[in-house]
């Protein structure tokens, strides 16, 4: 060894690597990247080191292709690595088999971090033991199974002792929203899942889900950390959850997983963010940022939540907390700005059914809800859900040494139900807020400040008091997700591109469409006529306007003026459409979606329009919204709209009854509608499903005069709402119109109708009297 090491230096003593070779070693694991360095650092050393080097190297195989990857796999032993190149890999499904060792596991990685991108049809499956999963980017297609990477090649072979780690699902979405699948289904045993990021999920499914549905997958022992689960639409359907841990079936077996340090950013999906469905499992040391829904102990006992940290900053139902079933922990929790009511309250306890069934509730027994701060968010809710069903109520249930302090709303507790089962001690309320509970609270005045992590906190005092140690966020959203991977915000912005001149003429508007770019505006020439002999398409958010003056004029020979396709979303100021140049078919209508699915929501704004003459055939509509899309929002406002043989908004095409509707939320405000044959407003949401809480109307300062009252029309009302969760009308007029039809179905709808005046006009029709009439004179 002596006269090996004492060798000089030569160039010609050194192998040759060949350029794949090279490539796979200039990009491979830091351990090469090492050695590498201490050859040159050592040049006695340098042979030495370098045969240490390329037996390194030579464990790890570069693929090109499929074929090349199964080769790999087939082959891999113990230690060996698989680097896929650069590139897009497009329509693979990847199966990865093998057993490596603790100290030497087999490992699939990216060439380099984030530039392997899976496109298409494509998905990855793994079994076995000691695997590692890196550097990999799914987008742009969705999985043609009901997994996106699954942790089992089939029933029977399941990985264990495995890891994800620095993988990337962005928008690889099925492009029907109400078809199911999952981005990730954990299988097996003590895998860990990190700093990964999952982002954009826009159908319907679970995005990550650990699975219990067999032994091998109980008791797990699971580590999910770390990770960035990203922002994700609305889905307005049961099935949106980002985080699933067993299934009702299995929930009173233990899973034993455990959850932390995770950045929940805009979650938005259903009112289940998380979706504990199993026993045993621990939720530590999370954020939700800004997400619309709760941490939910759906089912399973025995779980833990502490440490965990909601920001609502006071955005539309943004929750907290909802314990269901026994033996539940919720500790040392902190909550700001949250303003989510009923099952998205910030602080939740439910009432259950008796000898509940696995997939119904579970009564709350012997759980704690303590020393947990809340602040500025509105509605602590106790017995939450009582009802025939769920006749049991809390018991042998602590709530103790709980901080609210709230500006916003006054009345933070509701009592649905007997809550003489929880002991309630130590509580502090502030002293302007009422309490329907006479013992275990508190009044103290309230302050709160800004501390110098930039959340707002009680006073010091109190703090100590239940000791709740510092308030700062456990985790930063800088520190989960995939390093390379950029956590930009996707939204485009109305208003937010080039401003765009179209002249009048025949065509115009549908060229300028569809050459404009996200977020344009498109302005029209005041008083200009523009024909559409074509469908003007909608691809992305853009704008349609005149400055004020003389309105231009838009007509179509096409049965639809302008159709939002997949990924658009429309506002249009100061036009007037004009139906006296559309075909003579029945269903015309001046906007609506496209017929196929869309798996991205879109938005409608709509201020200073004219509409004149739908009346070329019966049905002709404003806007009409599909069977499969999902609006954000519809805003009308400050428009004229008369002489419509159909309604001006068609929302009622979900008719499955199945909890699932067409926006989330709608507002008509300051507009005139006249000479109306169906209805200004029409929405429809069936079934009695629990997981989503809209659509939410406002209707304010409208006048209605001649509206509903067509002889074929089919509901004999001037605005329809079937299933509405939240329904404000106020300050508006009906003149000679059919009534107000209402129908309330489940999950506590509010319904407010006030300041009103309905001018030969029939009383307002619904089905059932839970609904607030206030100053409404006929």
């Amino acid at each position: 060894m002596k006269d090996v090491l004492s060798l000089p230096v030569s160039a010609s003593k050194v192998p040759k690597l060949s350029k794949q070779a090279f490539t796979v070693f200039a990009s491979g694991s830091s351990v090469l990247a090492v050695g590498l360095k201490r050859c040159f650092a050592a040049p006695k050393l340098f042979i030495l080191f370098a045969l240490i080097c390329f037996q390194n190297i030579a464990s790890a195989q570069m693929v090109n292709d499929l074929s090349e990857f199964n080769q790999a796999v087939a082959a891999a032993q113990p230690g060996d690595t698989i680097v896929m190149a650069n590139g897009e890999w497009h329509d693979v499904e990847l199966v990865l088999k093998g057993k490596g060792t603790e100290n030497k596991p087999i490992t699939l990685k990216s060439q380099e971090p984030g530039k392997v991108k899976i496109t298409g049809l494509s998905n990855l499956s793994v079994s076995g033991e000691y695997l590692v999963i890196e550097g990999l980017v799914f987008t742009d297609g969705h999985t043609p199974t009901g997994e996106v990477i699954a942790f089992r090649t089939s029933p029977d072979e399941l990985a264990s002792y495995s890891r994800l780690t620095n993988v990337v699902i962005d928008n690889f979405s099925h492009p029907e929203r109400q078809l199911s699948d999952l981005w990730l289904a954990i299988y097996g045993k003590h895998n860990r899942i990190d700093h990964n990021a999952f982002i954009n999920k826009r159908n319907r499914g679970v995005t990550v889900a650990v699975r219990m549905n067999s032994e091998g997958s109980r008791k797990n022992y699971h580590t999910i950390e770390y990770n960035y689960f990203g922002p994700r639409q609305v889905l307005g359907a049961n099935g949106g959850e980002t985080l699933r841990i067993g299934t009702s079936h299995f929930s009173r077996e233990y899973a034993n997983t455990l959850v932390q340090y995770n950045y929940f950013d805009r979650t938005n999906g259903e009112h289940e963010i998380i979706s504990n469905k199993s026993s045993g499992n621990t939720f530590k040391g999370n954020v939700f940022f800004e997400a619309q829904g709760t941490l939910t102990m759906r089912h399973g006992h025995y779980t833990t939540v502490e440490n965990n940290y909601f920001l609502g900053n006071r955005k539309p139902n943004t929750g907290g907390i909802r314990i269901i079933n026994e033996h539940q922990t919720v500790s040392n929790n902190y909550m700001y700005g949250l303003t989510g009511r009923r099952f998205r309250g910030a602080l939740v306890i439910m009432n259950g059914v008796p000898n509940s069934p696995p997939n119904r509730y579970d009564p709350v027994i012997e759980s704690a809800m303590n020393n947990n701060v809340v602040i500025d968010s509105d509605y602590i809710q106790l017995g939450a859900g009582a009802d025939e069903e769920r006749s049991a109520p809390p018991t042998t249930t602590e709530m103790q040494n709980n901080i609210i302090l709230g500006k916003q709303n006054l009345n933070p507790i509701t009592v649905f139900s007997d809550v003489s089962g929880i002991s309630f001690k130590g509580n502090v309320l502030n002293e302007d807020a009422s309490n329907p509970l006479s013992s275990g609270f508190k009044k103290v005045p309230y302050k709160v400040s800004k501390n110098s992590n930039g959340l707002w906190v009680p006073e010091k005092g109190l703090l100590e008091q239940i000791n709740f140690g510092e308030v700062k966020l456990p985790v930063n959203k800088s520190e989960t997700g995939a390093s390379y991977y950029a956590k930009n915000e996707s939204h485009v912005a109305f208003r937010s591109g080039n401003k765009l001149v179209v002249k009048p003429g025949m065509d115009t508007l549908a060229t300028a469409l569809a050459d404009s770019k996200p977020g344009d505006v498109l302005v029209l020439e005041n008083g200009g006529d523009y024909l559409l002999t074509r469908f003007a398409q909608v691809n992305h958010p853009v704008t349609i306007m005149a400055e004020e003056g003389v309105k231009p004029v838009i007509r179509s020979e096409k049965p639809s003026f302008i159709v939002i396709e997949n990924g658009g979303a429309l506002d249009v100021e100061n036009l007037w459409f004009d139906g006296a140049a559309s075909p003579d078919y029945k269903g015309n209508s001046i906007i609506r979606t496209s017929r196929y699915s869309m798996n991205i929501n879109y938005a409608l704004s709509v201020e200073n329009v004219k509409v004149t003459n739908l009346d070329i055939n019966g049905y002709f509509y404003f806007f009409k919204a599909h069977p499969g899309t999902f609006a954000d929002y519809i805003e009308v406002k400050n428009s004229h709209m008369e002489n419509i043989t159909g309604a001006v908004l068609s929302l009622n095409k979900e008719t499955d009854d199945l909890g699932v509707y067409s926006v989330e939320n709608l507002t008509l405000s300051g507009n005139t509608f006249k000479d109306i044959k169906e209805e200004v407003v029409t929405i429809y949401r069936g079934g009695f499903d629990e997981s989503t809480f809209g659509p939410a109307v406002i209707i304010t300062d409208n006048t209605i005069s001649n509206v509903g009252k067509g002889s074929t029309h089919r509901t004999g009302a001037s605005m329809y709402f079937h299933g509405v969760q939240n329904l404000h009308i106020s300050d508006s007029k009906w003149v000679n119109s059919a009534p107000v039809s209402l129908y309330l179905t489940n999950g506590e709808p509010i319904t407010v109708i006030e300041n009103v005046t309905m001018k030969n006009t029939p009383k307002i029709q619904s089905n059932s009297d839970s609904f607030e009439v206030k100053n409404v004179t006929y």
